[in-house]
């Protein structure tokens, strides 16, 4: 790993960046993130620059498609590490110095030096609103929307997408399991299987937010105040001559963090090889936490482990279950009667395994236009209905029914005016249903305003009570009937330009 020397970063006139999960990034890889984009997303930028669209207002908006895992929702995540972006988003010096050096296929450079030089005093000044981390969220509802110059959102939409998308996708998928476990304790395993360092980090922190109860992994735990978790792996008994002398060994170093692997020769003999150091402990005044299984007939092991802990004092002893662990399986040894409440969840967990990809977009939706002063509305189509976008500036509102349980969700465009309490919702699958209940919240909070951040967001342990929550709140309802689509007029906005377009 190339461990960059130590050296300042800072906003152009000499401030000091704030010392955040971004600027960490920033110091392991020795630049700013202005260049955490895709080239096109440039190219396009400097398209905007010479027509003399960079700075027309813009609005985009982040929303996703399919529900992942065949699943009913999805848990919003990744806005605080956004805002750390967003506030210290710029393009370095050795970055500038990188694109004046691109070439085009004639040779010559790609970009003119007046256009590097204007991205080197470029910052965001625009406005962003957002849902909040740990809301439960569904099919093309607006999830982020970005009020900015045309050239800002544009540059900002790949790292946006790569917050957003995977740790939205990893915290659902947390929730999931989360769920299987019935109230059992789910630690998050999975940094050696994750997809690099930064995305073993990304997840550990969705993960919790989803409803993991702690992680393995030290930096996250660190970096986001995570709870960590872990005593020794199958190397730790192999290392010694005899099994008992490994677990001797480990509780003389640490009696009051044991939990002994159990499964690297005989699960059975090991199981009484940690009742018999268990002992030991608790005549010096500490307890055995517990055993972990890695391997094997999981419901047998356990429910002949939980008799000998039972039988030998230590009801108190922990189960902890490891071995390639996801939602389905939890689920299944559940059923099955398998003796275990605490669950190690690594690789199925931090890439997502059954559906390592969130199908998350940003789309355009609206263009200011100078000389009419007015707003134009912006939609893409497709032949693929479900790819058809929601034009306008647009606003999410929820609406719950009087006993506190939400009743449906509705798009509308601000630029209307305020939608009425009672609204006629036009579904996605083609009904319609009346939101004629006065209870309601708009859920796209101001988290910056032209460029000033408007939103302190509340700790990750919040952020993670917010997930837990809704997905109770949400446990009632019938999702294949639950209303969710777009406002009527601005329904009818929708199809006249899909007329317009397919005119044109």
């Amino acid at each position: 790993i190339f461990v960059p020397p130590a050296r300042p970063y800072g906003r152009a006139g000499g401030t000091s960046i704030k010392k955040t999960y971004f600027n960490e990034l920033m110091q392991r890889y020795a630049t700013a993130l202005g260049l955490l984009t895709d080239l096109y997303q440039i190219t396009m930028a400097y398209g905007y620059w010479r027509q003399g669209k960079a700075e027309q207002q813009a609005v985009f908006h982040w929303f996703y498609r399919r529900n992942p895992f065949a699943g009913d929702f999805v848990i919003a995540c990744g806005l605080a590490e956004v805002m750390d972006l967003l506030e210290n988003w710029h393009f370095a010096p050795e970055d500038l110095a990188y694109l004046s050096a691109l070439k085009g296929n004639d040779g010559e450079p790609l970009f003119e030096a007046a256009f590097v030089e204007y991205l080197g005093k470029l910052r965001f000044t625009g406005s962003l609103s957002a849902v909040e981390e740990g809301t439960v969220v569904f099919p093309h509802e607006p999830l982020m929307r970005i009020e900015a110059p045309l050239i800002q959102g544009q540059l900002l939409e790949t790292a946006l997408l790569s917050i957003m998308n995977f740790q939205s996708l990893v915290a659902t998928k947390s929730a999931r399991v989360v769920d299987a476990a019935r109230g059992d304790s789910v630690l998050e395993f999975g940094l050696r299987r994750a997809q690099s360092i930064d995305g073993g980090l990304s997840a550990s922190r969705a993960a919790y937010i989803g409803g993991a109860n702690a992680t393995s992994n030290v930096l996250a735990g660190r970096l986001f105040d995570i709870p960590v978790r872990g005593t020794h792996a199958h190397s730790w008994v192999m290392s010694f001559d005899t099994e008992q002398e490994a677990f001797e060994k480990y509780a003389a170093t640490m009696p009051n963090n044991c939990v002994f692997l159990v499964d690297t020769y005989d699960t059975i003999q090991g199981v009484q090889h940690a009742i018999e150091v268990g002992r030991k402990l608790r005549e010096r005044g500490y307890e055995l936490q517990g055993i972990r299984l890695d391997s094997g007939d999981l419901v047998a092991l356990s429910r002949a482990a939980r008799k000998m802990l039972d039988e030998a004092g230590f009801s108190q002893a922990a189960i902890v279950a490891s071995d390639d662990l996801n939602e389905y399986r939890i689920a299944e040894l559940k059923d099955k009667g398998a003796a275990i409440n605490v669950w190690g969840v690594g690789t199925q967990l931090v890439t997502a395994y059954d559906q390592p990809a969130l199908g998350g977009v940003y789309k355009l939706a609206a263009l200011f236009d100078d000389e009419t002063q007015t707003w134009a509305q912006k939609i893409k189509l497709s032949e693929n209905p479900v790819k058809v976008s929601t034009p306008g500036i647009l606003q999410l509102r929820r609406y719950y029914q009087t006993d506190g349980k939400p009743f449906g969700d509705m798009i509308w465009n601000v630029q209307s005016g305020d939608a009425p309490p009672s609204s006629l919702i036009q579904c996605f699958d083609g009904r319609t249903a009346v939101a004629e209940s006065r209870h309601f919240e708009d859920l796209l909070l101001p988290i910056f305003v032209k460029g000033e951040r408007q939103y302190s967001p509340p700790s990750i342990h919040s952020s993670r009570e917010r997930a837990r929550k809704q997905v109770a709140m949400y446990r009632s309802v019938n999702f294949a009937l639950y209303p969710q689509g777009l406002e009527q007029s601005l329904n009818e906005l929708k199809l006249s330009l899909i007329g317009q377009r397919k005119v044109k």
